[in-house]
């Protein structure tokens, strides 16, 4: 239960939809209720994501076509992985500064949908996830060089389009 938050980011940014990335995540947490004798105890974060990354691919190749690939708002994804909502006593900043933050992460997020899947999962589950590379090898079954590869021609392609749409 503490990861929830996490699998929901990871699969709203795999399938890009809310709707289908609470159908992903209700079926791996069902497979990972299946599967709790296989856990080992030791890192439970990386175990969920692992079970919703494979839940979100399987859910997408039943449901979608291949070429489909779409992307939630960013500031909806961070708040859920942080659980943070926009409630209380603090009044936020000037409708200018959300205004700015707003068509940045717009940017951000039309910039990592063009960017191919491989190196977009890593960039979301090291900077939107914040999980490290051996995590993130585990989970998607690579040798953590090639994490850090595609993290690092992931963040160059981010870069340039973001320099592009600025330019």
């Amino acid at each position: 239960m503490p990861h929830l938050a996490d699998g929901l980011a990871l699969a709203r940014w795999l399938s890009g939809n809310p709707s289908d990335a609470e159908d992903i995540v209700q079926e791996a947490c069902l497979r990972a209720l299946k599967g709790i004798d296989g856990f080992r105890g030791e890192n439970g974060r990386a175990w969920l994501l692992t079970i919703v990354r494979n839940t979100a691919y399987g859910w997408l190749t039943r449901h979608r076509s291949r070429t489909l690939v779409m992307v939630g708002d960013l500031g909806d994804v961070e708040d859920a992985a942080s659980g943070t909502t926009s409630g209380g006593a603090d009044p936020g900043p000037s409708a200018e500064a959300a205004l700015i933050r707003r068509a940045d992460q717009e940017a951000v997020a039309t910039a990592l949908a063009q960017i191919a899947l491989p190196m977009r999962e890593v960039l979301v589950l090291r900077e939107i996830n914040e999980l490290n590379y051996k995590d993130i090898a585990d989970i998607l079954d690579l040798p953590v060089g090639t994490v850090m590869s595609r993290l690092s021609r992931g963040r160059q392609q981010l870069a340039l389009l973001l320099a592009k749409e600025q330019g």
